[in-house]
């Protein structure tokens, strides 16, 4: 058990298990919390820096979980398909941290939620870092398809 878990671990780096366990902990604690027991009052969505609220935002959720599960699933199996796609979306979380803070930055509104133009740039620079890394790590994802090809051709000979 204890050498199928290091193995687990090591066929990715460091930073891409701590976003698999992010996509974990996204797709089976907080997101069911989120959609199953948040009152109405507190739903709320945020999609390329914009809130929704209300019915939008709950009708929308479920994409939020499916990202997340097949996130978690492709950092699993290190899935071909994560490369670009994990990449794209960590740089909408870019996007959508520089627009959140602008836009919900003091004094854009009664109830200021982000951090301005500093906080915009703060974040969308920290949130660039795992997006690079990401866009970067493309042979990684190649990688893994040829070793499950040979694994494959291994199990039928």
């Amino acid at each position: 058990m204890k050498k199928q878990l290091v193995d687990e671990w090591n066929k990715r780096p460091w930073w891409m298990n701590l976003l698999w366990f992010f996509c974990l902990y996204m797709t089976f604690i907080y997101m069911p919390f989120d959609m199953f027991t948040k009152p109405y009052e507190r739903w709320e969505e945020i999609w390329f820096g914009f809130i929704l609220t209300g019915w939008p935002a709950k009708l929308t959720e479920p994409l939020h979980w499916l990202i997340y599960a097949a996130g978690a699933f492709g950092f699993w199996k290190m899935r071909s398909w994560m490369w670009p796609w994990a990449a794209v979306y960590s740089f909408q979380v870019v996007i959508a941290m520089v627009v959140f803070n602008l836009f919900e930055g003091p004094g854009m509104s009664d109830h200021a939620k982000g951090g301005g133009l500093i906080g915009a740039v703060i974040s969308g620079a920290i949130f660039m870092i795992p997006t690079v890394a990401l866009f970067r790590a493309r042979g990684l994802f190649t990688q893994a398809v040829e070793v499950s090809k040979e694994q494959a051709a291994t199990k039928e000979n």
